[in-house]
């Protein structure tokens, strides 16, 4: 296993931390936790580049990783009543309706690589945003109830396009090999 892999793991255990943190009313070291995480992503990458240590098990558990983070906050902080549970709903279902085109492509004989969009790294960029500013919120270090407001139509909206684009994607591509009959 290279370097990055290994942080990445170390990512994945960060995350039962940050929801135990995030249950025990600590927002402050919740906030950190996230905060490490988001880092340790960024230093795995450049690592992996860097010293071209990029492996296929990377290029999987690296995604697992940021999802697994990011899907487990978004449900807690709805659980917390911190984000409408719309959002979560909406956010947490975009990532489940991409990984079952995913697996049913495959298990149709017609395989699709989904690559990161423009449109999804923006949404994905919007909801890291939005879970640190609302984190930031709970942990008391900054008051920011009007700029969280616009983030979560941001985060909808971003969101709804991202579904929308990787919608349309993946009907082309099982359109065009045959996939969908």
């Amino acid at each position: 296993m290279t370097v990055p892999n290994y942080i990445t793991v170390a990512r994945f255990l960060m995350v039962p931390l940050v929801i135990l943190s995030m249950i025990n009313g600590q927002m402050l070291t919740a906030f950190a936790l996230f905060l490490l995480a988001g880092v340790s992503d960024a230093i795995d990458g450049a690592i992996a580049r860097q010293f071209n240590q990029k492996s296929e098990l990377g290029a999987w558990l690296d995604p697992m990783a940021d999802k697994f983070l990011l899907v487990s906050v978004f449900v807690m902080l709805g659980w917390l009543e911190a984000l409408p549970y719309w959002l979560v709903i909406l956010a947490v279902s975009r990532d489940g309706m991409i990984v079952a085109a995913v697996v049913l492509s495959s298990v149709m004989g017609n395989p699709v690589a989904m690559r990161p969009l423009l449109v999804s790294k923006a949404n994905t960029l919007v909801q890291i945003v939005l879970l640190i500013l609302v984190l930031a919120d709970l942990a008391d270090i900054v008051q920011l109830d009007g700029l969280i407001g616009w983030m979560v139509y941001a985060a909808a909206g971003l969101t709804i396009a991202s579904a929308g684009a990787y919608l349309v994607t993946w009907l082309r591509h099982m359109a065009s090999k045959g996939g969908t009959g």
